[in-house]
């Protein structure tokens, strides 16, 4: 994994896009990225296909999704390594925004949607970057329409502790921001992101053995 410069990352260095828990200070989710672009505009990464990650599991190993709402952030829990199956995927992030803007596509390349991940503003590190998920999200439609996601999970974060109401508050005005640039239909949607292709000679990352490592921030 390249530690990368201490400014910006050239196109095609490898990285580490990082989440951690919401109540605690261990990483859950770490996924290797390569990047595609990274200045004082915006950091673009791409996770191929097939990319070796880290998941957060039960601790029996049963998937999140598969727990009932009600308990599902109140059993304990562990990691889990595995791989990103499907299409890849294109995660843009502008500097202090508390969401990254990620593209789906459909086998073939068929663009299917963009994807606004609400999240705390990505730290940078010599390694990669940082934050912590917000739960809530909004789905982009290539007609321009969206509709929020995930509204029953944030709620119950909000019932089982894991974001207290100023946080919760916080979160609702991003999103409502988000809304605004969607609807405005500015970068980075208007940008031709949908048309991106990977470079073929990138590899696929590799998940490293310390990839739960707790560096220095550098900036946010």
């Amino acid at each position: 994994m390249a530690a990368g410069p201490a400014t910006y990352w050239a196109p095609g260095t490898q990285i580490l896009w990082r989440y951690r828990e919401n109540a605690g200070e261990h990483f859950h989710i770490a996924r290797p990225v390569t990047v595609v672009r990274d200045d004082e505009e915006l950091l673009a990464v791409w996770m191929a296909p097939g990319t070796e990650c880290v998941k957060p599991v039960l601790a029996d190993g049963t998937p999140v999704h598969l727990e009932p709402l009600e308990t599902r952030y109140t059993k304990p829990r562990a990691v889990q390594r595995d791989r990103w199956f499907g299409t890849g995927v294109l995660k843009l992030a502008r500097p202090g925004d508390p969401w990254s803007v990620w593209l789906f596509w459909d086998p073939g390349w068929r663009f299917k949607n963009w994807y606004v991940n609400l999240e705390r503003p990505l730290a940078r590190w010599a390694g990669g970057v940082d934050s912590v998920d917000y739960f809530l999200d909004i789905s982009v439609n290539p007609d321009r329409s969206w509709h929020w996601r995930d509204e029953d999970e944030f709620a119950q974060a909000q019932r089982d502790g894991l974001m207290n109401a100023s946080t919760a508050e916080r979160v609702r005005a991003a999103g409502q921001a988000a809304v605004a640039a969607i609807d405005a239909w500015g970068p980075p949607f208007s940008d031709g992101w949908p048309h991106w292709r990977p470079d073929p000679s990138w590899t696929v990352p590799s998940l490293p053995e310390d990839w739960d490592r707790t560096p220095a921030h550098v900036s946010s």
